[in-house]
């Protein structure tokens, strides 16, 4: 899969042509105070962030010989992005109030962790939104952070990236989903090769938040449920015979992998966990008899019941039944029996790219070579 990285860079306190906004002159500054303190033989830093519907995250890392890369700040933030966004098809005010509060934070860690090269990335909400623009502007301005909206496919490739690591490759083939705020990706990957490809993918238009707005905070009946299952189905439908996955399925030697808020969450459930903990569930497994239990119970229970279930909390508590809901259409579609949980995605893909990207100083050697 090619590599195509836009991103802001500073290399040796020299700043690149693509390097823009203020988080490069403030990345840039930071790196240079940093070798008369202490720094000069420090590991270099990247950082990536990733603004979906639902979620603002942030992670910055160091190269590691062993596993690529070795995390040492990272930040999440629900800020609901997307919130109102099928109604109105433009983001609203008190969204971009909370999403740039968010960003705000994510600026002053680049800044603090001396990052040499970065990558932030908005998916489904800003894809949408009629005053995108607008918007990426004023993150601009009021935080330095310069964000690009990406289309399906690089969110798509940037999430295969990220997650390669989990793979099993004893499988030659793999089911990638990830249920995002405002849309669901669905990838079918061949790894029988020595780069993982993805063969074929979906997107489709509607995630948790999108999902719960139309619900407009009303529970979810066992009615409404079911058909919202079938929703989703309707799309899988096609993608499934186009590609011949139930053949695959029926004939053993497929995986899946799901990578989202619901698949972590109800993994955090199913392990009855005080709190959640990313290194006890990225990387686990969940059965699908055990995802179908899970799903039942909190479709049965009210918004406050579910808030108090440790791993849901009140942020989550209106959206994990929609997300159940696509989940359960995907495992009845392709009933491999369990699924591998990943809490991993685009900021890992853009972190492995980054790091593995040539420096400037190597390109410029290669050239003179």
């Amino acid at each position: 899969m090619p590599v195509a990285v836009r991103c802001l860079a500073i290399e040796d306190g020299q700043r690149r042509p693509d390097a823009v906004g203020k988080v490069a002159t403030m990345a840039e500054n930071l790196h240079r105070r940093g070798k008369s303190r202490g720094h000069r033989n420090a590991p270099r830093a990247y950082a990536a962030i990733d603004l979906g519907t639902n979620n603002c995250r942030l992670l910055v890392a160091r190269p590691d010989p062993a596993d690529g890369f070795r995390v040492i700040d990272a930040f999440s933030r629900i800020v609901r992005l997307g919130e109102g966004l099928v109604r109105h098809e433009r983001l609203s005010e008190a969204a971009m109030r909370r999403t740039i509060g968010a960003l705000r934070i994510c600026a002053d860690k680049v800044r603090r962790t001396g990052v040499v090269r970065m990558r932030g990335v908005a998916t489904e909400a800003c894809r949408r939104a009629g005053n995108c623009d607008d918007f990426l502007a004023r993150v601009r301005e009021r935080t330095g952070l310069d964000i690009e909206t990406i289309s399906s496919g690089e969110e798509v490739r940037l999430i295969l990236q990220g997650c390669l690591p989990l793979f099993d490759t004893a499988l030659p083939k793999a089911i990638l989903f990830d249920i995002g705020g405002g849309s669901t990706e669905v990838v079918w990957i061949d790894l029988a090769g020595a780069d993982p490809e993805p063969v074929d993918w979906i997107s489709m238009p509607f995630g948790v938040v999108t999902l719960a707005d139309r619900f407009g905070g009303n529970p979810i009946s066992a009615d409404g449920y079911r058909a919202l299952i079938a929703e989703v189905d309707e799309y899988l439908a096609p993608f499934c015979r186009k590609n011949g996955i139930a053949d695959a399925v029926a004939g053993g030697g497929v995986q899946m992998l799901g990578t989202s808020g619901t698949v972590t969450t109800l993994a955090g459930v199913q392990m009855a966990l005080p709190r959640y903990d990313r290194s006890v569930v990225d990387g686990a497994s969940l059965d699908f008899g055990a995802i179908s239990e899970i799903s039942g119970r909190l479709l049965h229970m009210d918004c406050d019941d579910r808030a108090a279930v440790p791993c849901i909390g009140a942020e989550r508590a209106d959206l994990v039944v929609a997300g159940c809901a696509v989940l359960e259409a995907v495992c009845a579609r392709w009933p491999v029996g369990q699924l591998r949980v990943g809490d991993r995605g685009i900021r890992e893909g853009i972190l492995r790219e980054l790091i593995a990207a040539p420096s400037q100083s190597d390109t410029a050697g290669n050239a003179a070579g």
